[in-house]
């Protein structure tokens, strides 16, 4: 699989993951590099746009996307 679209500029990465390079490698390796469509990052991006992608939202949490997505305006 191709790497995700948004990667390059990615907050997540850019801002939220700077000092937690083993971490960050792994999300990266999981989600980004491999299984991007399971990131809920991803998934709120292709859905309802980049700039509704919550700045705090980390791929893992795909728990909030019903809440996020219903936020539609």
């Amino acid at each position: 699989m191709a790497e995700c679209e948004c990667l390059a500029k990615c907050p997540f990465f850019n801002d939220k993951m700077q000092g937690m390079d083993g971490t960050a490698t792994m999300v990266k390796r999981r989600y980004c590099l491999d299984n991007y469509e399971n990131c809920a990052r991803y998934i709120v991006f292709k859905q309802l746009g980049r700039e509704k992608v919550p700045a705090d939202l980390f791929p893992i949490q795909k728990d909030r996307l019903p809440a996020i997505l219903a936020q539609t305006t």
